[in-house]
């Protein structure tokens, strides 16, 4: 991983010269010597658009917007829709978060932080670009079937693809829990993704369906959510969720769910 990262070409957003020092320096002691740093969202969207980055670290508020205003413009350009966007920020409420979550962080790292923290997630981060192939015979992933459920297109876009950098093809999409329930009648499925917070039925109401209902009561369930309250994570523990994972969460996660479920079919 040491070589890997020493190979990047990391641009860094960030408006204070003491963060912007602090950071530049745990990058250099991580190997990343390919680092070009701007105060602003403007001066950067120019850089990646020309250049193309393998990451982007952004601080949240910047002088002329903010990172999510930033990766929701990356998000839009079908240049660097899919560019690793990690979040560096004191910011902690889901409020604030939870709208550049949504708009595709791929990592966010919360202030204080040291070079273990920052290295950690510069990993989780390029996992999403670079995920590790699933471990099992070809034959077996080639029948793998996926339904992925999310109210985001872009979201669903950005799973999807690494998805498909693990191996993974048979991968079919609902926006919500109500269009999701007639394709799980007709449709039999290895894993199910499904976001938490999404309209008319969310990923919750969906679990119960699936665990109560449904005619494959046993397939695995991934729950992909911004959701902070632990009353509510312990209630979709209780109805058999096989997984929960933050947003934006390790690609590792899905890995290893994905690798149980072939081992016991």
């Amino acid at each position: 991983m040491s070589h890997y990262l020493n190979s990047l070409y990391v641009l860094l957003v960030e408006p204070s010269s003491s963060q912007k020092k602090i950071i530049l320096q745990q990058l250099e002691e991580l190997g990343i010597e390919q680092v070009q740093s701007v105060d602003k969202g403007q001066q950067a969207l120019e850089i990646i658009d020309s250049e193309q980055p393998d990451l982007v670290i952004s601080a949240m508020f910047l002088e002329d917007m903010t990172g999510t205003e930033l990766v929701l413009d990356m998000r839009s350009n079908p240049l660097t829709v899919n560019t690793p966007f990690m979040l560096i920020s004191t910011v902690t409420s889901f409020a604030e978060l939870d709208p550049i979550k949504q708009a595709g962080a791929t990592a966010i790292l919360p202030k204080p932080f040291v070079a273990s923290d920052l290295k950690r997630a510069i990993v989780t981060t390029m996992d999403w670009e670079h995920p590790d192939s699933i471990d099992l015979d070809d034959q077996d992933l080639a029948n793998f079937r996926v339904l992925l459920v999310d109210d985001s297109p872009l979201a669903r876009r950005m799973i999807k693809r690494t998805l498909n950098k693990m191996g993974i093809e048979r991968i079919q999409e609902a926006e919500n829990g109500r269009s999701a329930i007639p394709m799980i009648q007709q449709q039999a499925y290895d894993l199910i993704i499904t976001d938490y917070n999404m309209p008319e039925m969310d990923g919750h109401e969906l679990l119960l369906y699936i665990r109560h209902k449904s005619n494959q009561q046993s397939v695995p369930v991934l729950m992909v959510t911004t959701e902070g309250d632990e009353s509510t994570l312990a209630a979709i523990q209780h109805d058999g969720v096989s997984a929960i994972v933050d947003k934006p969460f390790e690609m590792n996660t899905v890995k290893q769910l994905i690798e149980s479920a072939l081992t016991h079919v």
